[in-house]
């Protein structure tokens, strides 16, 4: 290439990226241009729907945007999250994710659905929004008062035990086989379609127990019919402080938390992120917003992006390894 082109070149490279970095202010005092969209990947009336709702409506008034929440279910979460990894990535388009954003690819290796996008590389962080231990929880068909009991019944002969779960390869199930093998037990697992059959099944005693957060099986554990057993964290949670650790109880390595966080499309422009980055912080030391977190069992977390980076990652490797080794399959 001749000198003079190159220089041209470089020149305009250079006169590029300062008009990239001059033009930074005025994008994040632009953004947002019209509505901002919330996708959640689930269906309405769950955790995360809730959240995204709540997000929503403190967004709206900060940005001096609507921001509205549009559920796009199906394939284990794989659906909505690629819709959100394939828009503009202008900030007008979001992603609310539980965990199984870094799990469900895993499990759909060998499914023709999926995966349709890469869990470490198709969506930019931008904060954790908080974390949900899981509870071991048993129906009080059961008869089970405590985990001494509980271990009782999952040791004797005859019939095994079963546990629901949200679904195949969800953290409840990794958390369920990575129990058995510890505990030295066989309690089968049963897949559902979400969490409200599970609960469903638990409370009419067609299935014993159940892996869950605490918020939707916090009004069964107050009226007696359901009980919380341990906790599945390194520490006791401050939302449930009675409730033993599986460590304390003598099943150790297992720890299995879920959390939610939200992310825009690869590409976000920093100042973007900066901005939903900053407002999400404030509003989740809110204090009508940290109760209704703690009411839905979610402990608000915050922080910068790269904690849910961070925290993305090391998930999609932990369970790769785990679901690798048990061969837990999609439905």
């Amino acid at each position: 290439m001749h000198k003079s082109m190159t220089r041209r070149l470089a020149l305009a490279a250079t006169l590029a990226a300062a008009a990239t970095l001059a033009g930074a202010p005025a994008l994040a005092q632009s953004y947002p241009s019209k509505p901002v969209t919330i996708v959640v990947a689930y269906p309405a009336g769950g955790d995360t729907d809730a959240m995204a709702r709540l997000f929503a409506e403190k967004l709206a008034t900060r940005l001096g945007q609507p921001v509205v929440v549009d559920n796009k279910p199906g394939a284990s979460g794989t659906i909505g999250s690629a819709y959100v990894a394939k828009a503009a990535p202008d900030g007008h388009t979001l992603l609310l994710a539980p965990s199984t954003f870094s799990i469900a690819p895993l499990v759909l290796k060998g499914n023709k659905s999926g995966p349709a996008y890469d869990v470490l590389g198709d969506l930019a962080p931008v904060i954790q929004v908080g974390t949900q231990p899981l509870f071991l929880v048993a129906g009080a068909s059961v008869g089970a008062k405590d985990f001494k009991q509980f271990m009782a019944l999952a040791k004797q002969g005859g019939k095994p035990l079963q546990y629901g779960s949200p679904g195949s390869g969800s953290p409840m199930h990794i958390l369920g086989e990575m129990f058995n093998k510890a505990a030295g037990v066989d309690i089968a697992h049963v897949p559902y379609r979400g969490v409200a059959p599970v609960i469903t099944d638990v409370l009419g005693g067609h299935i014993p127990m159940t892996w869950m957060t605490l918020g939707p099986v916090a009004p069964y554990i107050a009226n007696g019919k359901m009980t919380l057993l341990a906790v599945a964290d390194a520490q006791r949670s401050k939302l449930a402080p009675s409730v033993p650790t599986l460590a304390e109880l003598g099943v150790k390595d297992v720890d299995v938390g879920a959390w939610q966080g939200l992310m825009g499309p690869k590409g976000l422009p920093a100042p973007i992120v900066k901005t939903l980055n900053g407002h999400m912080n404030e509003i989740l030391k809110m204090p009508d917003v940290v109760e209704r977190l703690l009411t839905l069992g979610i402990v608000p977390l915050g922080g910068e992006p790269g904690r849910l980076a961070q925290t993305n990652a090391h998930d999609y490797q932990r369970f790769g390894k785990i679901i690798q080794a048990f061969n837990i399959q999609a439905d």
